[in-house]
């Protein structure tokens, strides 16, 4: 098996990525908590290169990375790059973004996948991205998933992320539509 270290310390994503390369032959670990990498790029592209090259550089193996978020078409895409950063819990978050939609009609929204994957030396090797558009509920709905979930409301579901079933989310979402295109090449690197 290969080797391809997630450019995170946060064991659930490893074990999201996990599952959308079930049965492929690569075996996926944590990159060190001793390596940081600071996200300084301006969009989701810049910052999932960024995390995937440095890991991959400072460590000589293949490194796979991605950076998602929340736009919101009537905040101009915030949260944006700090769909994390706006608050300190998923509810100090969901709790801003409802506040500063206040009243508007115009809750088209879409949530935005990219993931990288680099090479040894820190050249990109494959890059995808994912868009799922919805939009931004009054109220939370639903019990599962994290983040801004309650609120992403998908139309042709007609549920939220939150009200899904696992299986559902995980094929139509940002992160599931940018593993879906990157499944077919990941078998062309080497």
């Amino acid at each position: 098996m290969k080797k391809l270290i997630v450019a995170t310390s946060n064991p659930g994503k490893l074990r999201e990525m996990q599952a959308y390369l079930t049965g492929l032959d690569w075996e996926l670990q944590l990159k060190p908590d001793s390596l940081e990498i600071e996200e300084i790029g301006s969009t989701f592209s810049e910052n999932a290169c960024l995390k995937a090259s440095q890991v991959a550089k400072a460590l000589g193996e293949w490194a796979i990375a991605d950076d998602s978020g929340l736009a919101v078409d009537a905040l101009n895409g915030a949260p944006g790059l700090y769909s994390a950063r706006y608050g300190t819990t998923d509810t100090e978050r969901i709790q801003r973004l409802l506040t500063e939609l206040a009243d508007n009609q115009q809750r088209q929204a879409q949530f935005i996948c990219v993931v990288a994957i680099a090479r040894p030396d820190g050249s990109i090797a494959l890059q995808t991205e994912g868009i799922c558009s919805g939009e931004i509920l009054t109220h939370p709905r639903g019990t599962g998933g994290f983040g801004y979930d309650p609120i992403f409301y998908v139309p042709q579901q007609q549920q939220t992320f939150a009200e899904m079933p696992p299986e559902v989310k995980h094929q139509i979402s940002h992160r599931g539509q940018a593993f879906a295109q990157l499944l077919p090449q990941l078998s062309t690197i080497n």
